[in-house]
Formats: C-alpha cells, structure tokens, sequence
C-alpha cells in the first residue's frame, strides 16, 4: 500500500540530483549519461577511481561502484581473490571484488530506498566517504600482493592493521 501519492512521489529528487551537488561541492570531475547515471572521478591518496552511481526507481535501489584506476594481472587474480575475501570480512558495508573479465579491483554496496525522498544528502555524503576510505584502506594490500609478491594473509596484516591513538 502506498503511503503517498503517485503524484507527489513524481515531483521528489532523483538521488542522483543530490549527489551531482556534493560532487560539484568537492570540484570533482563528473559526467551525467543519463537521468539515472552519474560517473565521477576522484583522486585518492594512493590512486584514482572512478565512481559509477546509477539509480534504479523501479528497485528504489541507489548501486554505487568505485573502480580503481589499476589492473590486476591474470596471474595475480587469484591471491587478490582471496585478499578481497579477507578484507570482506572486515567490512560493515559494502563488499570488494575483482572484475572477471577486465581485473578491475573495486567496492561494491547498494543503497536501499524505499521512496526517491528518503535519500539524504547526508546518506550520501556517508556513501562516499566511507567508500573512499576503505579503497584508500584497501589499496597498500592490494599492492603488497600484486607489486611486492606477499601472500594475501601477509598483505592484509601489513596494510590494513588497525593503529590505536596517534604519534
């Protein structure tokens, strides 16, 4: 049963509307391919990505993908594999993986809503930043395993170990 009406639900934001203004916030590069597609670019600490937002009305879904800007070679897939599966288990939201075909590491999470004016600015602005930072988190294991041959377990105690207070 709907709570509102179908007319009033017509006239509410495209989420992806709010997050062209936090992109334009940041100065970030970005294209609109369509009413339901963003693509931004970010720069990173240890690299680029490239975020993908696109809205799905009839799932009330927000999908939202940050690619890194680096290949994973076909010998090197199967530790990475095995790394993202390590890693995942860390996360509270969202999840890595690594693209089958092009070996494209990225983060992965999907944002439900149950009506277009559910989705804040601020739920966004979480999106994103938490997204970044666990890429950024993510990234130094990532390399010790395809640049510096360490095995997944050795890469993620290296890189992503939790530090307590500050130097």
């Amino acid at each position: 049963m709907a709570l509102i009406s179908e007319e009033f639900s017509e006239s509410n934001l495209n989420p992806l509307d709010l997050l062209e203004e936090l992109v334009l916030a940041n100065e970030w590069p970005f294209d609109r391919a369509s009413e339901d597609e963003l693509v931004v670019e970010a720069s990173g600490r240890w690299c680029d990505y490239r975020l993908f937002f696109v809205w799905r009305e009839d799932l009330n879904a927000l999908y939202f993908t940050t690619v890194f800007d680096s290949r994973v070679a076909e010998e090197k897939r199967l530790a990475v594999v095995e790394l993202t599966a390590l890693v995942n288990e860390k996360l509270w939201l969202g999840h890595f993986e690594v693209g089958s075909e092009d070996g494209l590491p990225l983060y992965r999470y999907t944002m439900l809503a149950r009506s277009r004016n559910s989705v804040s600015i601020e739920q966004l602005e979480d999106l994103v930043d938490i997204a970044l930072l666990e890429c950024e988190r993510f990234y130094p294991a990532l390399q010790f395993v395809v640049w510096a041959g360490r095995t997944p377990n050795d890469a993620i105690a290296s890189a992503m170990m939790e530090t307590m207070g500050e130097a």
